[in-house]
């Protein structure tokens, strides 16, 4: 698939911010990349190695380690980065492989910022640059490591 930013992600034809946080067979867990411009701390994407668009693409082995990761992640987000919910979304209406945004939301996130997206719209989000987001993802990638008995 040479016109899929997933794929050429996972080919290394493209660079993205931050580092590998999680990777196995079937998964590649990384911070999402906004082309230089801020970005919110801690949105993570989960992505499906194999180019597959959709949830029901899954093979089952693959919605195993879609499943493990999404939930090993979503702990890490709570434990390491101090989140108090984890929003998560499979669109597909932009690029057409399978990948999921795990959103964290911090403690004191007013309620009308409540969502996946919304917490992008208030004015004191944690947003960072390249170096806050490999911080964070060296962060998250450590306590995986920490916790591979999970």
């Amino acid at each position: 698939m040479g016109d899929c930013f997933i794929c050429n992600k996972h080919q290394g034809k493209i660079n993205t911010s931050g580092s590998v946080i999680y990777g196995d067979e079937f998964v590649y867990v990384g911070h999402i990349d906004r082309g230089g411009k801020p970005v919110y701390l801690g949105h993570l994407m989960i992505d499906l190695k194999r180019h597959a668009p959709t949830l029901a693409d899954l093979t089952m082995g693959e919605a195993s380690a879609f499943g493990k990761s999404m939930a090993r992640i979503s702990r890490a987000l709570k434990e390491s980065e101090g989140a108090e919910h984890i929003y998560s979304l499979v669109s597909g209406n932009a690029v057409p492989h399978l990948h999921m945004h795990l959103v964290p939301r911090y403690p004191g996130t007013p309620e009308k910022h409540w969502g996946p997206m919304s917490v992008y719209d208030w004015e004191q989000a944690p947003m960072g640059d390249e170096e806050e987001v490999s911080e964070i993802c060296r962060r998250i990638k450590s306590y995986l490591e920490e916790q591979k008995h999970d």
